[in-house]
């Protein structure tokens, strides 16, 4: 069994695993609440599945893009448990595993998107693009073919009205992630272009690629393993009253 971490936007989530299979799940939305509620999860996911610590196989942690307090916060906790218990530790790209999670979950809640949006562009592959959000216009993000072949660096990219002109003129575009939900309008009159709201990262989506880590030998080192920030973190100047 595999005990999943996804602390790299908003979403504090944790997953256990087994066989690619999510038998015990705790997530939060709120946001701002990773160092909270993140212990408190894993407990309650390893009450609920019966099992000991002993028994982990592994830990795996979302290990970004993202949030830079968030993602410190799930690394800390990965690694704690893995000098713990003497466990390996797996490091799952965020972008890759929210596509995994767009794909398996049939695009939305079980709801077919893809075969309504592709009525009138039939002809066209499709590009599944997941967006974490970078404040203002700017996006975390990458692009993967539906066999989950990625195809262009993980970037930080600012949208606007032009922003895939090229990709759009012979793929059929799938914008999703909480970096996508301010693209709404932006690209409303898009023919070419859907952005699935209100889609969130979950250690859940984390299962499938976790597991076939875990059976190529393909672990980081504890010690030295250090996040995907994408950008170098700045801190805010303080703001001083009457100043």
């Amino acid at each position: 069994m595999i005990l999943c971490l996804e602390t790299s936007t908003a979403v504090c989530s944790v997953a256990l695993v087994d066989n690619s299979n999510v038998i015990a799940l705790r997530e939060s939305l709120d946001g701002q609440n990773h160092a909270e509620k993140i212990t408190i999860f894993i407990d309650e996911v390893m009450k609920e599945a019966n099992i000991s610590y002993n028994e982990l196989e592994a830990i795996a942690v979302s290990k970004g893009p993202g949030s830079y307090t968030g993602l410190r916060i799930g690394v800390s906790t990965a690694k704690g448990l893995c000098y713990a218990m003497e466990k390996p530790l797996i490091a799952i790209d965020t972008l890759a595993a929210m596509t995994e999670g767009f794909l398996d979950n049939n695009f939305d809640n079980n709801t077919n998107i893809m075969s309504s949006s592709l009525s009138s562009s039939s002809s066209l592959s499709s590009i599944f693009c997941p967006m974490i959000d970078a404040r203002r216009m700017e996006v975390y993000s990458a692009f993967f073919t539906g066999d989950m072949k990625k195809i262009s660096e993980t970037e930080a990219l600012i949208i606007d009205e032009n922003s895939f002109s090229d990709l759009k003129l012979n793929h059929h575009l799938y914008l999703f992630g909480d970096g996508a939900d301010k693209l709404v309008s932006l690209f409303e009159n898009e023919e070419n272009i859907t952005v699935i709201e209100k889609f969130h990262c979950s250690a859940a989506y984390m299962a499938q690629l976790a597991e076939e880590a875990f059976k190529n030998n393909n672990f980081v080192d504890t010690a030295y393993f250090e996040p995907f920030y994408l950008k170098d973190f700045v801190p805010g100047i303080p703001k001083v009253k009457g100043l």
